[in-house]
């Protein structure tokens, strides 16, 4: 059975830093072979993706978070990681970690695992 947990979450000012992790057991194959993404969920909107790291450790990002937002992975410890620097109001949401064999989609319809989400408040 896939778990993801994510955690990192919390209230920080606006210009401020969080970092989170999504740890992951039960894959029936490799995590390595996996694609970890980061998606999130506004009050009243629909789930976007922010992030994704393909096994081969390529990034894509939303454009919103360019430059703010960096993912990155350890395998060895089958965890992802989402940094997020110069944080906005806007990027208030709920913070999702996702898991799609082999290949990343941009579409929260493809991803098969899920945590259960951290929240990320900004205040301005």
């Amino acid at each position: 059975q896939v778990q993801l947990v994510e955690s990192g979450g919390g209230s920080v000012q606006a210009g401020g830093s969080l970092r989170l992790s999504c740890a992951a057991s039960g894959f029936r194959a490799s995590y390595t072979s996996y694609c970890m993404a980061w998606f999130r969920q506004a009050s009243g909107s629909e789930r976007e993706m922010v992030a994704t790291i393909h096994p081969t450790g390529i990034t894509t990002y939303t454009d919103s978070v360019k430059g703010r937002f960096t993912t990155s992975r350890d395998n060895a410890k089958h965890t992802s990681f989402l940094q997020m620097n110069s944080l906005k109001p806007e990027d208030t949401a709920s913070y999702y970690c996702a898991a799609s064999y082999e290949n990343c989609w941009r579409g929260k319809q493809q991803y098969t695992s899920w945590g259960q989400g951290t929240q990320v408040t900004v205040s301005s």
